[in-house]
């Protein structure tokens, strides 16, 4: 399994235009790519600029099909003018996962 975790911060005044654009890339996920097995957005109780995903591919050929999508593509046409600086990306891979 192959995860991005991504942390994103707004501008102030702007966390509802990312918080929809977030929503519109998990919307296309559970829609398009059925080997995205997870697809995870949190938005701080503390400072709601900032913003996290968490994202769970299949393997590396799924992450590079969701990377190279309209929606991620869309997303960043949207995102770019309303960054407070640059996105964070960690890329890995998964060592283990609890669901419940």
């Amino acid at each position: 399994m192959i995860t991005i975790t991504a942390v994103i911060r707004t501008k102030s005044g702007r966390e509802v235009t990312m918080r929809d654009a977030l929503l519109d890339v998990a919307a296309h996920v559970a829609a398009k790519e059925p080997e995205t097995i997870g697809f995870f957005i949190s938005q701080s109780e503390e400072d709601p600029c900032l913003f996290t995903t968490y994202e769970r591919f299949a393997d590396k050929a799924a992450m590079d099909r969701h990377n190279e999508s309209a929606a991620v593509a869309t997303f960043f046409g949207i995102a770019k003018p309303i960054l407070e600086g640059e996105v964070t990306l960690v890329t890995s891979k998964e060592v283990l996962a609890t669901v419940r």
